[in-house]
């Protein structure tokens, strides 16, 4: 009977193009019938078949039994078509692993070297705690076998007993000792335990510490690149050889031999110098910026050389190379140094920032991490610039964009090769063609792109920003090339701004940041703020398809409510506010944006210089009757915010319809009436008061609780009976009542002097130039501004610097272009109307004897730039320490790669008494002084009792008697 092979079996599969499942349930059936034969060549390779399949998906766990049957056989490409089978298929609760225990001790114990290896690369696959410390007693002898393989895979076979069983690397690790400190032993032996040693280091640094001469031996004298990396990983962990954690305070080290930092870096520094090998140049360099090598020998001529030379490399992987690979790590060493030594990262501005338009997105997602560490005065607008070109050049990547999604590029399988005669490396897809667009971004980075800019520019409360019209002009640009944010519910929009997707509400809370601190440009914000409300520049101001920044809206409401003195426009925005699209804004936002309507309402009303007019009383009474249709269907509203404000502020305008309804107008033109006192005195005196500041997080906790407080009195005893009565009983009808007089008659309280909250001319014409940004970088803020943010900023700066004679206009015409007092004189005294006057013309002395070649030692100083007063959070008192600490958030633990728990090999101590050999640390010291005091306490406490026992024994006893 013909049996199939292997081979048939792949080339059936190729062959069978649409049925592949009908065939392999069929061969599966066929390899059942094999397996079960009594031929052990028909037994493997029905074996070696199942195994492939298995690599597909199949289960093959029905045939455990047959793989010991084959496993037993003497010959070796038996066995070794078992072992594959029984690593691949092979699980730690398997059911016949008991049965395979004396077949693996067998094979272990077998003199062909070739058989030993076979179970010393199985076991780690299939090992459980029982079985680890049954074949301890037969791996252990294998250290000293004579062939060098067989010692290296027992190396690797013993960590992976250790970790499933730890007390199993107690007695192995004396020989593993003797194995690294032996001079004669193979490399690659050596290589294995120095992997072991690598990997149990980080864990119990202090049991390796006497291995350390050995290990700076073997970095200084091998030549085995691999071998160098893993010992250089060994000093760069935290809590490795040079530094201990302790088990409390992960990010507080302890120094454990801080003379090994001194003896490393010459060793370490000449690798760096003279290794072509980029993964083990690297390795050195994490290792120094790591391992606190290059903190400890920081302000040094030595620390500042191996700064320069790190950084120098570093540059050269991301220049000269030009791999994508070494580019990303190159950075990630760069954002480590940046934090000890940013002013040499700052002067590789140039090769960073070429990687913010990498087409790899994880390499720009590293350099704008960089770039956030590295910003500072002079570079916050090249970088923004930079960030904010990209984001409006580059499209919105989509579906079929995502190299993560190849749904739309393929349908299952791709065949690589027609038959089995083509070439099976020629791919069948068409190579992607490169293009000179810049690449699609996904909505996720540029989300972190925005949150980015943010954060540069607030830094430190703006201390980089010399020019805030700028960043105002920078948050609207923002506004507009936000990403498109899925349906929000109230849960989301109460969260933290970093952790919504809604960037719009984090450009928002920037406005409103800006506009409470900076009061030199408030309008300026609330212009922004003002455009943005409007319901006819919704189409310029956010982006032309989705909802993003729509969150800043919420902000905006707030602005324009807040400081609805500085509105420019406030009829438009009172309209915008009142718009039938405001209803389907979230809650959140409609709810600030009926805060802000009596507050724009009060600022158009509420000026009592103007006469009461018919015409002003006409306007007043249809802009009420406008807030009122407005308000009356959200007094329902669900949300309870809306619907108390909504109450609120629309009995508010009843009230102030009906006393605007009642006040007479002027008769004559020439009187002047006096309009209701409750638009010019009562409205505005609900909003008008103290200025709002911001507040210091721990302010609220230092404000003192009145003694006499009283939280537990009702404030009035008869509430329920008097809300019983109003439902009740009508409301009067009178006109001359009770209600109608308090709103009618003259206030005498302290609303009579209304807050002057408007600059005027004199403080105005007075107050000091503020000198902006320089006008030469409008070069560069047309490739990321639109042409109206533009248009507005270069009517400004021309209108600011008509006087200036170092002032160029580039729209003037030709010649000097100077608009100088001198030039004036002469252009006027030219004409036919005006004669010259000689006599106005300035004179100047000249000094003709002294030197016109200046000095070069000499430098001109630096202009300074105005100083922008930023008003800082208020507090009460010194800063006093958190009374609650907010505990950090527990991060997920990776799964481990091996699928096996390694927190055992943490508590185990190699030495018998685990701390035999050394003195003990600083944070031992503290534990075991902390259990003898508990020991003490518990002793006293258990002789207590034991008296109090004695005592009450002795009293019965006399009781008794």
């Amino acid at each position: 009977m013909f049996e199939k092979s292997l081979y048939d079996l792949i080339r059936g599969l190729r062959n069978h193009k649409g049925t592949e499942r009908e065939y392999i349930n069929e061969s599966i059936k066929e390899c059942r019938k094999e397996i079960r034969s009594n031929d052990m060549d028909l037994k493997s390779t029905a074996l070696m078949k199942l195994t492939y399949l298995e690599m597909f998906g199949h289960d093959m766990s029905w045939a455990a039994f047959n793989i010991l049957e084959v496993m037993s056989s003497p010959k070796y490409r038996h066995k070794r078509t078992a072992y594959l089978a029984a690593v691949q298929s092979f699980r730690r609760d398997t059911e016949v692993l008991m049965l395979a225990e004396n077949q693996l001790k067998k094979d272990i114990t077998s003199p062909t070297p070739t058989v030993i290896s076979l179970p010393l690369i199985a076991i780690p696959h299939v090992i459980n705690p029982s079985m680890a410390n049954s074949i301890l007693s037969d791996l252990i002898p294998r250290l000293t076998h004579s062939h060098p393989a067989i010692r290296k895979k027992t190396v690797v076979t013993l960590y992976r007993l250790a970790l499933v069983y730890p007390e199993t690397l107690r007695p192995a690790w004396p020989k593993i000792k003797e194995r690294l400190l032996d001079d004669n032993e193979d490399a690659s032996v050596t290589a294995a335990i120095v992997n072991v040693v690598c990997e149990l280091g980080w864990r119990r640094p202090q049991d390796f510490l006497p291995l350390a001469p050995r290990l700076f031996e073997l970095l200084v004298d091998s030549n085995n690149n691999w071998m160098a990396i893993k010992l250089i990983k060994l000093v760069r962990w935290p809590g490795t050889l040079l530094y201990i954690t302790d088990d409390s305070q992960f990010a507080t080290l302890t120094p454990l031999e801080p003379r090994l930092i001194k003896k490393l870096l010459p060793p370490l520094t000449k690798i760096i110098r003279e290794t072509s090998a980029m993964s083990l140049l690297y390795e050195c360099i994490s290792g120094i910026i790591q391992g606190g090598i290059l903190e400890a020998v920081e302000g040094t001529t030595e620390g500042e050389e191996v700064a320069k030379l790190c950084v120098g490399k570093l540059r050269g992987m991301m220049v000269i190379e030009g791999d994508s690979n070494l580019k990303y790590v190159a950075l990630l060493a760069f954002e480590k140094i940046v934090r000890s030594h940013p002013y040499l990262v700052s002067q590789q501005q140039d090769v960073i920032l070429e990687c913010i338009d990498d087409p790899d997105i994880s390499i720009r997602m590293r350099a704008l991490d960089l770039v956030v560490g590295m910003v500072n005065t002079d570079n916050l607008t090249a970088i923004v610039g930079r960030l904010m070109r990209q984001l409006r050049n580059a499209p919105i990547m989509s579906a079929t964009d995502d190299s993560k999604d190849d749904r739309g590029r393929n349908v299952g399988v791709v065949p690589y090769a027609e038959s089995d005669d083509s070439d099976a490396e020629e791919s069948l897809r068409q190579h992607e063609q490169n293009s000179s667009q810049p690449p699609p971004l996904p909505e996720d980075y540029r989300i972190s792109v925005i949150r980015r800019v943010l954060d540069m520019c607030s830094r430190d409360t703006y201390s980089n920003i010399t020019d805030f019209e700028w960043y105002i002009d920078v948050l609207v640009q923002l506004v507009r090339v936000s990403p498109a944010t899925r349906n929000t519910s109230t849960a989301e929009e109460d969260g933290e701004l970093e952790h919504s997707d809604d960037v719009g509400r984090s450009i928002g809370h920037e406005l409103r940041n800006v506009a409470v601190r900076v009061k030199s440009v408030r309008p300026e914000v609330i212009d922004a703020a003002q455009n943005l409300v409007l319901v006819d520049r919704r189409d310029q101001m956010f982006p032309a398809s989705g909802n993003g920044g729509q969150g800043v809206l919420e902000y905006a409401g707030w602005l324009v409510g807040e400081y609805a003195t500085y509105l420019t426009r406030p009829e438009p925005v009172m309209t915008s506010l009142l718009h039938s699209n405001s209803l389907q804004l979230p809650a959140k936002t409609l709810a600030v944006y009926l805060q802000a309507v009596p507050k724009v309402f009060s600022s158009m009303a509420g000026n009592d210089q103007i006469s009461w007019t018919p015409e002003r009383k006409t306007l007043m009474s249809l802009l009420m009757a406008r807030v009122i249709h407005f308000l009356e269907p959200l007094s329902t509203h669900p949300n309870i915010e809306v619907q108390e404000r909504a109450v609120e502020y629309l009995e508010l305008m009843r009230l102030a319809a009906e006393a605007a309804s009642g006040t007479a107008t002027g008769v004559n033109n020439g009187d002047f009436a006096d309009p209701p006192l409750l638009l010019t005195q009562a409205i505005p005196a609900l909003f008008s008061g103290a200025e709002l500041n911001p507040v210091a997080p721990g302010a609220q906790r230092k404000v003192p609780i009145p003694e006499d407080l009283d939280l537990d009195t009702p404030i009035n005893a008869n509430l329920h009976s008097l809300l019983t009565q109003a439902d009740t009983e009508g409301f009067e009808t009178e006109e001359e009542d009770d209600v109608y007089a308090a709103y009618s008659d003259p206030i005498t309280s302290h609303t009579d002097t209304q807050s002057q909250t408007a600059t005027s001319a004199s403080d105005r014409l007075d107050a000091p130039h503020k000198e902006p940004a320089s006008y030469q970088n409008a070069a560069v803020e047309e490739e990321y501004l639109d042409p109206d943010i533009l248009a507005r900023r270069k009517a400004d700066r021309k209108e600011r610097y008509k006087d200036d004679p170092f002032y160029i206009d580039p729209d003037a015409d030709r010649g000097s272009g100077a608009v100088t007092p001198l030039s004036r004189i002469v252009r006027d005294g030219n004409r036919e109307d005006n004669p010259l006057d000689i006599d106005s013309i300035p004179i100047m002395e000249l000094h003709l004897d002294s030197t016109s070649t200046p000095d070069p030692r000499a430098r001109s100083p630096r202009r300074h730039r105005a100083a922008v007063q930023i008003t800082m959070d208020e507090t009460l008192g010194p800063d006093a320490p958190p009374q609650h600490i907010v505990q950090p958030t527990p991060v997920r633990a990776k799964k481990n790669l091996l699928e096996v728990d390694s927190a055992g090999l943490a508590a185990l101590s190699l030495d018998e008494d685990g701390t035999r050999g050394r003195a003990l640390t600083l944070a031992e010291q503290e534990r075991k002084a902390a259990e003898e005091a508990e020991m003490r306490r518990a002793l006293g406490e258990v002789e207590r009792l034991r008296l109090e026992m004695q005592r009450a024994s002795e009293r019965l006893q006399g009781k008794e008697e």
